[in-house]
């Protein structure tokens, strides 16, 4: 089945409230939010979660006290100063640990454990828009790319049981390891950007990530009304890119409004920009290749 992406090049565009839109626009449908470092989708869709599972990735270094000798071989050898001495004895500072294993290996009394490193949770859960794949790193843990991985294999898993005709994913904001990792396998990325200086930079910075790894493309631009210049140089680099911009959408207050109610724009109020991204999601079905029933839970058209 097709996964669509919803990505930007920086955080802040509005993404995952289009996504949530999207979400209450789609059909038969798994969605999944693959931003782990700080996901937001779960507020908008309030969640029951039905499934836990723990992260685990990497290794993180311990002192077994009892066989340490405080000989201060590990504070020497540890380049990123994750051991310190605390009250007479050798403390692992986890937040510094890179799991390299210099001293485990080094350690003269083997005084040093090497466990797994439960670096977060991933969930599946229910929501009133469909099944819900997401997930929580915990502070400072790394390998997001890699639960972004899991979390994409166990989406389709989930598809291939419901037999659910679509993947909607919020995607990761920026352009590093996560966002490529999301980027595998989507057949359409869907891009949310601003008319401001920083929203024009990291677009083309994003569009250049699609077209290495070849994964169609097309943009929106929120917030267009905000700087129309902007907005249209936006519009002349898609064009010249060979782009397109399915929508401009205009600030408007009912999104937040529909935020703090817990709500997608689109279910909230029929308003200018409801329909909008009504008739945004139409142009995405049709890029995708699906049929526009699936894409009508509301019985709009």
């Amino acid at each position: 089945m097709p996964e669509i992406l919803i990505i930007s090049g920086k955080g802040g565009t509005g993404k995952t409230s289009l996504t949530a839109a999207f979400c209450h626009l789609s059909g038969n449908t798994v969605i999944c939010d693959l931003d782990v470092d700080a996901p937001d989708l779960h507020m908008l869709l309030q969640p029951k979660k039905l499934k836990t599972e723990s992260f685990v990735s990497g290794n993180e270094a311990s002192v077994i006290t009892e066989k340490c000798t405080n000989c201060g071989t590990c504070v020497s050898l540890c380049r990123y100063d994750a051991i310190t001495e605390v009250n007479s004895a050798m403390v692992v500072n986890p937040f510094k640990c890179e799991g390299c294993k210099v001293c485990v290996e080094y350690c003269p009394e083997e005084a040093i454990a090497f466990p797994d490193r439960h670096c977060g949770d991933w969930y599946i859960s229910d929501t009133r828009f469909g099944p819900l794949v997401h997930a929580q790193l915990f502070p400072a843990q790394e390998n997001s790319g890699r639960l972004v991985a899991l979390l994409k294999k166990e989406a389709k898993t989930l598809a291939e049981e419901k037999g659910t005709e679509l993947i909607l994913s919020d995607g990761p904001p920026g352009i590093g390891c996560p966002v490529i990792s999301a980027l595998s396998g989507a057949d359409l990325s869907v891009i949310v950007t601003e008319p401001t200086p920083s929203g024009v930079h990291d677009l083309k910075r994003v569009l250049e990530l699609c077209e290495h790894f070849k994964i169609p493309a097309t943009v929106i631009i929120n917030k267009a009304d905000l700087n129309p210049d902007h907005a249209l140089g936006i519009e002349t680099h898609c064009r010249e890119r060979g782009y397109r911009v399915i929508a401009k959408l205009p600030h408007d207050a009912t999104i937040t409004k529909a935020m703090v109610q817990g709500k997608a724009v689109t279910e909230y109020q029929d308003c200018e920009i409801s329909t909008a991204l009504r008739t945004a999601w139409k142009e995405i079905v049709t890029l995708a290749g699906l049929q526009m029933e699936t894409a009508c839970a509301d019985g709009s058209e």
